[in-house]
């Protein structure tokens, strides 16, 4: 099956974790994929494991420089866009006593600035009818001590979804919002939270959602694949959440 062939598509933050995953799903299913990451030794590795429908671009997504970097290569190696997955994003913890200028803003120019940007620098090479995919979080309707900063970000991103979705209807350019729930990747180890503190809060979410598990990588990416593809037309504004029902019940 190539439900995207001959598509072309962006994935932020794509040589670990969801976004790799989405961008071995996407090459599998048709597309050519153009990866970025800020480590280039990692983003080279992961394009030579993907094959040779991946390439890597070496992008920040808090300086728009790159990100202008960034499409200049989209346009010289696709010439339109089809697909946007902006999945780059960290996370972390603190109390709001422990929270200094610093810390702020290393979270809001990642997950907010940089998702934001990276829309508005690749918009004008979208093609009518394209999907942007925004990678938010099950955490963006929640309230734990501790994450005020990394939730308040993400329910950011989750707007965008909304606002974006209505400015960009007249183009027929679909912007959905995914949020993944519990899924292990390199990411819970850039939390910042205390020994034991992320395994508990696994437990602790594993026991409240129906399912009793934690996500993978891979359920997450066939959303992602859903969201990119002609089988979700009819969609857009909304938020995929994919979380084993933690939040819904």
């Amino acid at each position: 099956m190539t439900r995207l062939a001959n598509k072309t598509a962006v994935i932020t933050g794509g040589s670990t974790g969801i976004g790799f995953e989405t961008a071995k799903q996407f090459i599998a299913q048709g597309a050519r994929v153009i990866i970025t990451g800020q480590n280039e030794t990692r983003l080279n590795a992961a394009a030579d494991a993907l094959g040779e429908n991946a390439i890597p671009v070496k992008a920040d997504v808090r300086s728009l420089a790159d990100l202008d970097h960034l499409a200049a290569q989209v346009e010289a190696t696709f010439g339109k866009l089809d697909i946007l997955f902006a999945n780059a994003g960290i996370g972390y913890f603190a109390s709001i006593e422990q929270v200094d200028e610093a810390f702020y803003d290393n979270q809001f120019d990642i997950n907010v600035k940089g998702v934001f940007f990276t829309v508005q620098k690749l918009v004008g090479l979208l093609n009518e009818g394209a999907s942007i995919i925004l990678n938010a979080s099950a955490v963006n309707e929640k309230g734990v001590p501790m994450g005020s900063l990394y939730f308040a970000t993400k329910a950011a991103v989750r707007s965008f979804a909304r606002s974006l979705a209505a400015e960009l209807a007249p183009r027929q350019i679909r912007v959905n919002a995914v949020s993944p729930g519990i899924v292990r990747t390199n990411f819970e180890s850039k939390l910042g939270l205390p020994d034991g503190a992320f395994e508990g809060f696994i437990e602790a979410v594993k026991e409240a959602a129906p399912l009793h598990r934690e996500g993978t990588p891979e359920e997450i990416a066939q959303a992602v694949v859903f969201l990119a593809s002609n089988e979700s037309s009819y969609v857009t504004a909304v938020d995929l959440v994919v979380d084993g029902g933690y939040m819904n019940v």
